[in-house]
């Protein structure tokens, strides 16, 4: 049976460069992975992005950005344990110099980094990129334009390949990652477009490049020793630190979005509590807690025990399918099999009930809507225009200059809808929340520049 191989797995290569660049004593090629992130203009817009409270001004509630970090630390935690164990399980990994830090180096990375590509608003920021194309008139006009798989992309934005897309652009080389790394970023290692989903598989629920980084995706795919799951499309199994990934991911919003919820008084103190004892079951000491002051202490001090007892689940899940992962059998996220599922499950429904419908949640998705929306509509009838398929007007001229400069020559450059589109994305998917609305307002003529 084919597997995959953790000495190939482990390719600290970069697209374009051989592994013989020297390596830095103090730090591996991982390791700078991370911190080529941490130093990157994308990720430092994830402080101004909605996680779930938007824009919040209570400084406890979390931003993109510091669950990202929340996500790399406890990604970090889950590599290193599973690294431990397969260091072990190998030698030929020792021999050739890697370590469980190595491990954790790489899902601390990728988990940085995973929510790179999101636009503003969140997931709603997602639906409202697609609705535009999807059923704006300029949408219909640049649908005769692209092929059928192209038109899937920009009618299914998905922030995972958007992010991929991020990392992998020529005027981002600082970022340009470990090939591991970009491998074990990518949850979903398919196209949008295929000829029929395999919903038993959770790496084939949603998509993680765009045809534009396809070629992109096929060389390092081919470069760590993926396994291609069809002859005719480039449809790969997950990279195995990839569960890891997406537990952390996992962990994170199922704990920490309920202490948001729970220091909000959206969610009853009491409640909450009885769900982080739930995970802690014989573990949790009552009388332990009530030496804690304040319900805030209180419920943090809760989470950080679940954290820990739901990474422990989750490595033990992977070492008990570490054989099927390696020959892609395995295909389920690591939480639904872990021994506190039931009472995540409960988590999940009082957090959709009560802080994901809440209405400020739906007062600001609605907005986001209108905002990008509006900002596709302005930028790519201008972009468009500068094409001459259109009479360019100076007024769309004047929107056009206001793109950055290295996009206008880019759009200049090009004489496909497609790339035209994906260049707009780009720069509006990259807002800040802040950014992308007050940009809307004068656009709008709503307020005066200042």
């Amino acid at each position: 049976m084919e597997k995959m191989e953790w000495i190939k797995l482990l390719n600290p290569d970069r697209l374009g460069q051989s592994g013989k660049n020297a390596q830095s004593s103090a730090r591996s090629f991982f390791e700078q992975d991370y911190d080529r992130i941490i130093f990157s203009h994308p990720f430092r817009r994830l402080q101004d992005k909605t996680q779930v409270v938007p824009l919040p001004e209570e400084d406890f509630v979390h931003t993109r950005l510091t669950h990202s970090l929340e996500v790399s630390s406890v990604g970090r935690s889950l590599g290193k344990k599973v690294g431990e164990v397969i260091t072990e399980k190998y030698p030929e990994l020792k021999e050739a110099g890697f370590s469980a830090f190595d491990f954790g180096a790489i899902v601390a990375a990728a988990s940085l980094s995973h929510d790179i590509g999101n636009p503003p608003f969140g997931h709603s920021g997602e639906d409202a990129i697609s609705d535009f194309f999807e059923k704006s008139t300029i949408g219909k006009t640049i649908k005769a334009q692209v092929s059928e798989a192209e038109w899937k992309d920009l009618t299914n934005f998905e922030g995972n390949a958007q992010g991929f897309r991020l990392l992998n652009r020529p005027d981002n080389q600082g970022i340009k990652l470990t090939l591991s790394t970009l491998a074990a970023f990518t949850k979903y290692p398919r196209p949008s477009l295929i000829s029929e989903r395999d919903k038993s598989r959770r790496s084939q629920k949603k998509y993680g490049f765009f045809q534009s980084e396809k070629d992109i995706f096929t060389e390092l795919a081919e470069a760590v020793g993926l396994l291609r799951l069809s002859d005719s499309e480039a449809i790969y199994s997950r990279h195995p630190l990839t569960f890891l990934v997406e537990a952390a991911d996992d962990i994170c919003y199922h704990i920490i979005d309920l202490e948001d919820g729970c220091r909000l008084g959206w969610v009853p103190f009491e409640q909450a509590r009885d769900l982080l004892a739930e995970i802690l079951g014989e573990s949790y000491m009552p009388e332990k807690l009530e030496k804690t002051k304040g319900k805030n202490e209180k419920i943090g001090y809760l989470r950080a025990l679940a954290i820990n007892a739901l990474i422990e689940q989750c490595v033990n899940i992977f070492k008990e399918n570490e054989a099927e992962i390696l020959s892609g059998q395995f295909d389920t996220a690591l939480m639904d099999l872990v021994p506190s599922k039931k009472v995540l499950r409960d988590i999940i429904a009082v957090s959709v009930q009560k802080i994901y419908r809440s209405r400020l949640v739906l007062e600001t998705e609605a907005v986001g809507h209108v905002v990008l929306e509006g900002l596709l509509s302005s930028f790519l009838e201008a972009a468009i225009a500068q094409k001459g398929k259109e009479d360019s007007g100076q007024k769309d001229l004047t929107v056009f200059r206001l793109l950055p400069e290295a996009y206008q020559e880019m759009i200049t450059e090009t004489g496909s809808f497609y790339e035209i589109s994906m260049i707009c994305i780009d720069y509006i998917s990259g807002m800040t929340d802040r950014y992308a609305i007050t940009l809307y307002r004068k656009l709008k003529g709503i307020s005066l520049p200042g």
